[in-house]
């Protein structure tokens, strides 16, 4: 496991689910004595079992049947809103007071350098409360589409 993560296994639903399915197929070498699961219903059971029970379920992907839908409908309209990243950079210093403008992740996540379209996105979801973080929700709820839209043009540009 510790091979594979220096070579670049990162654990996202689709690596989970096919570890579960086959452990010895995505991790050549591995001593588990476990066949794997061929039932893909079963596995997602398994998985939304083991976030549930977790004592940091946020480092276990969401599955069927218990994943949220954590994307909002968005209007294309709204996602071909091109952003002043100058007004982006006027509002975000309320953005900086928690997410370092230096990208680095201090235990919370970098916005830097995100592709604007995945910036808007996330912001919706947490207008729409589709993604459950309070100081989120309120924040992106007083924010209008171009004032999303300036602030992703505005983070995508910093390194």
């Amino acid at each position: 496991m510790a091979r594979m993560g220096s070579d670049g296994l990162t654990w996202t639903l689709e690596t989970l689910d096919a570890y579960v399915e086959n452990p010895k197929a995505l991790v050549s070498g591995t001593r588990m004595n476990y066949r794997g699961m061929a039932d893909a219903q079963a596995r997602g059971a398994l998985i939304a079992y083991l976030r549930e029970w977790s004592d940091k379920p946020q480092n276990i992907p969401e599955s069927e049947p218990t994943a949220r839908k954590t994307d909002p409908d968005l209007d294309p309209a709204v996602l071909g809103i091109v952003g002043d990243a100058e007004y982006g950079e006027y509002l975000s210093s309320e953005c900086s007071t928690c997410h370092q403008r230096d990208g680095s992740d201090q235990g919370i996540p970098s916005i830097t350098q995100w592709p604007e379209e995945d910036f808007v996105v996330a912001m919706h979801a947490y207008k729409k409360k589709l993604r459950p973080h309070p100081v989120m929700q309120m924040m992106a709820g007083r924010l209008s589409n171009d004032e999303i839209a300036a602030l992703a043009a505005y983070f995508a540009t910093l390194e």
